[in-house]
């Protein structure tokens, strides 16, 4: 709680879990306010009715968007198309890099903790150390309480459900069921169901490559735009999924934390095509 006249510098110090240093980075970008103004000089006092926030979304110029980002990690909403990291094609056009730029400018390091297939958007999270990078993807699966995405699919999904079986990588990166390989669980919940298409609510319980793509492919019901597992070619001018919701057991902290970057509206637009 706000005291009379209390420094807004300390007062966020004292009630947030970003350093003194970090928050004095947030008046450079103008991300401060308080009762919807933009705080622009320091020292700046506060009383006990002002409402103060921190806005993330003002930031400098940057390729992507930040969801969060505190002493310890930074979560990005990842557009469709862009790789998350490098493969040996492609170097410097991934999210990786992208981070890592704006990472080099204000002093500190940047490590992937989850990834997400170049044509999905949404959210991935990165460790600003090595150390607390292997915190999370030592015990991802354990950390991970809900992996929430939006599909859009071709045809008429009759109903809800869930699949459950193992799948297997090819050596050209082609992903299939299989009665051996890795075990991957897939909740999947209509939302909306259109004449050509529906849209779904996927729940994934393990992170395999490919899994949701595969799953709703082989049952005959392949995401928009995926042509890799039988999908036509979008309308979109993109595959119809994305990663809107992640919700992770900080392992440092031992709180829990929800990060979500809201599905785009256009998804819908092919429901009633």
């Amino acid at each position: 709680m706000v005291k009379n006249d209390d420094d807004l510098v300390n007062y966020l110090v004292n009630n947030t879990d970003y350093s003194k240093k970090k928050i004095k980075s947030f008046f450079k970008y103008h991300q401060v306010k308080v009762n919807d103004k933009v705080v622009l000089k320091l020292p700046y006092k506060v009383y006990c009715r002002d409402e103060i926030m921190i806005d993330l979304s003002v930031k400098e110029d940057l390729p992507f968007k930040i969801i969060y980002e505190d002493d310890d990690i930074i979560v990005i909403d990842k557009k469709a198309g862009l790789l998350s990291i490098a493969s040996s094609k492609e170097k410097e056009e991934t999210l990786y890099h992208q981070v890592r730029l704006y990472a080099l400018k204000h002093h500190f390091k940047v490590f992937i903790i989850n990834r997400l297939d170049k044509d999905t958007s949404g959210i991935v999270m990165f460790a600003k150390s090595g150390k607390i990078k292997k915190q999370y993807q030592d015990d991802w699966n354990n950390l991970v309480l809900r992996r929430g995405y939006i599909a859009l699919t071709e045809g008429c999904v009759e109903k809800d459900g869930i699949i459950d079986n193992y799948l297997y990588e090819e050596k050209n990166t082609f992903v299939h069921s299989s009665t051996h390989g890795k075990r991957a669980i897939t909740e999947y919940n209509i939302l909306k169901k259109g004449k050509n298409y529906t849209l779904l609510d996927v729940n994934i319980k393990t992170g395999r490559k490919n899994q949701i793509r595969v799953h709703l492919s082989e049952m005959g019901h392949p995401i928009v735009g995926d042509i890799k597992y039988g999908g036509h070619a979008s309308p979109l001018k993109r595959m119809a999924l994305h990663n809107y919701l992640l919700v992770v057991k900080n392992p440092y902290r031992l709180n829990i934390q929800t990060f979500a970057s809201p599905y785009q509206n256009f998804f819908d637009e092919l429901l009633d095509k």
